[in-house]
């Protein structure tokens, strides 16, 4: 039925109807629609979500609104972005085969993907705020980021299959803007849809806004992400787009995907384990987490190693592509100039990420969309203690990145912050 028939939005009511002769859903979770239990478990910003159960099993039903769901109807969106979220899995799954849920049905027209229910997964940013220390993020982070940036690159990616792609994802034009909008250039000036902590945070806010370093430093990253399309991008890498268990790490939601500098989507990542670090004082209602913020650091360590190590695997065994060809290096006997363009390549990664990430920290705390890890802190005076030093430590790594030379020196950074007094 779906495909045939103009975009509707479903309903908890009219799923089972609707899908019901759907060959791959029926083929998933059994063919008796009237047996189907359905829930509608949307909790982000754009779209409805519901899990979908039969006598056969599982799934998960994702449909795309025409509008900003946090927003309303006065902030329209294109149906089209499913397409994109489609196209950016599939992408994702060929590049770290296991990372993405399965797609089991893709409906341009309605705007819906039916794709595999992850059960008993969690969203890792609720894990985080729960306390849970998960063994294998760091890792399959780490190495999801590392296979996607690099083999959707001329890295490795054929030219012409490269430039198509480029194309392809270069549509993605009104959730681009409102990346370009709500990160980069709200959070620094009284735009109406700010929000942020107040009147705990109002001086520091009014501080911030008028900050011309951190505002240079906001615009000119805003430049790289605009005109830098290094490579396809998730877009929206963020502890609420990655769902876990103690054994295992799948990354969902890319319908922000389109092609862009590498360093974004890690800046993104880490900069939420560090919002997750600041956050853990407001969550100490059951007991200390001194230990909860050393694995959080530790994470960061471990994620932008495994990164590093895996990319520079890569480099060394998959570099097929168009830039830093082989031909002008191992094949004419330099191996050593080659590891110096790797060299490079990564310095020039920490450099932007560290900016991308401190920026991500001021939209997440001053902007439109906020994150649970602050938000679920009802004492006001507290919540907002850990976010000025969230914002405080923000300020610095975007600002003074160049000066920053290690990881280890931004987690000692973080620490230091966090000791201090509140605002």
């Amino acid at each position: 039925m779906t495909g045939k028939l103009p975009f509707e939005a479903l309903s908890v009511e009219t799923l089972a109807t609707r899908l019901g002769t759907n060959e791959a859903l029926c083929a998933k979770i059994g063919k008796d629609a009237a047996q189907w239990k359905v829930r509608e478990v949307g909790d982000g910003n754009l779209n409805l979500v519901f899990i979908v159960e039969g006598a056969g099993g599982a799934a998960v039903v994702k449909q795309a609104l025409p509008y900003v769901r946090l927003v309303g109807d006065s902030w329209p969106l294109p149906l089209k972005r499913s397409f994109f979220e489609y196209h950016a899995l599939t992408r994702q799954e060929a590049r770290a085969p296991g990372s993405v849920p399965a797609i089991y049905h893709f409906d341009e027209v309605q705007a819906l993907i039916i794709m595999e229910y992850l059960s008993p997964h969690i969203i890792l940013r609720r894990a985080l705020i729960d306390g849970r220390q998960l063994p294998n993020i760091a890792r399959d982070i780490g190495l999801f980021m590392a296979r996607t940036l690099f083999r959707g690159s001329d890295l490795s990616m054929v030219t012409k299959e490269r430039k198509a792609d480029l194309a392809l994802f270069a549509d993605n034009v009104e959730l681009c803007d409102i990346t370009e909008n709500l990160v980069f250039s709200d959070p620094y000036f009284d735009a109406r849809m700010n929000r942020h902590t107040s009147p705990q945070l109002d001086a520091l806010v009014a501080e911030l806004q008028a900050d011309r370093d951190l505002k240079v430093e906001a615009q000119r990253l805003k430049h790289i992400f605009a005109a830098n399309a290094e490579t396809l991008l998730h877009g929206d890498l963020h502890s609420g787009s990655i769902m876990v268990t103690d054994q295992e790490t799948r990354i969902i939601d890319p319908e922000f995907a389109f092609y862009g500098p590498m360093a974004f989507d890690i800046g993104m990542l880490l900069a939420n384990f560090w919002m997750s670090f600041f956050s853990q004082r407001g969550h100490e209602q059951q007991g200390k987490r001194d230990a909860m913020r050393a694995y959080l650091l530790d994470v960061v360590v471990e994620t932008w190693a495994v990164f590093r190590a895996e990319f520079s695997r890569l480099w060394r065994t998959e570099r097929t592509g168009m830039l830093y060809q082989k031909s002008l290096f191992e094949d004419q006997g330099d191996r050593l100039g080659a590891e110096q363009a790797l060299d490079n390549v990564l310095h020039q990664i920490w450099d932007d990420m560290l900016g991308f990430a401190g920026i991500e920290v001021h939209r997440r705390i001053l902007g439109l969309a906020h994150n649970a890890d602050f938000e679920t802190i009802a004492d006001e005076d507290l919540r907002a203690s850990c976010e000025a030093k969230a914002l405080k430590f923000g300020r610095h790594i975007a600002v003074n990145r160049r000066q920053i030379h290690s990881i280890d020196e931004v987690n000692h950074l973080a620490a230091l912050i966090e000791r201090e007094n509140s605002i």
